[in-house]
């Protein structure tokens, strides 16, 4: 990543490395500049403190508050499809279990819980709110992987967070 420092006071569609400056006492699109880059909401809100714009400054803080808790909530899904591909491999094809297979169980596992840990509001719930869309993608992502269909169509919470998978 690239350093940028300067001294320089920056204007309007000024362009800065690769960020833009967006505005200067007018209106931020939060949520628009949210989409784009994280980085460049702090940067935005450092300088509407800077200019004492606190109220400009609290907007953005609570749309990237919520930016990052999207992120953390896409990062759970991408987790969960992953553990639950992984199983559906292991019920469908018991030939081809491997270590390989049974450490990807665990670090997913280990992985949304970690995420939990560090973004308490995503609790069983959420997981719950999502199971089946994150099913269906999971076998999808197993079925490519294994060049077959499933006879798998669902999963218990017990299969997927509580089972223990060892070879033998």
């Amino acid at each position: 990543m690239k350093k940028i420092e300067t001294d320089d006071e920056l204007q309007v569609g000024q362009e800065l490395g690769s960020l833009l400056v967006r505005s200067q006492g007018m209106g931020v699109n939060w949520a628009r500049l949210s989409a784009e880059s994280h980085y460049q909401v702090a940067v935005e809100i450092e300088r509407a403190l800077l200019q004492g714009d606190f109220d400009e400054a609290e907007a953005g803080i609570k749309e990237l508050i919520n930016a990052l808790g999207r992120s953390e909530k896409r990062a759970l899904k991408s987790q969960l499809v992953r553990l639950m591909s992984h199983i559906v491999k292991w019920k469908t094809q018991p030939e081809r279990r491997s270590y390989g297979w049974i450490a990807s169980i665990y670090n997913a596992r280990e992985e949304i819980g970690d995420i939990q840990g560090e973004t308490p509001s995503l609790t069983s719930e959420v997981i719950e709110a999502m199971w089946g869309t994150c099913l269906r993608a999971a076998i999808r992502e197993a079925e490519g992987e294994m060049n077959q269909k499933s006879t798998i169509s669902s999963l218990s919470w017990q299969e997927v967070f509580e089972e223990q998978y060892d070879i033998g």
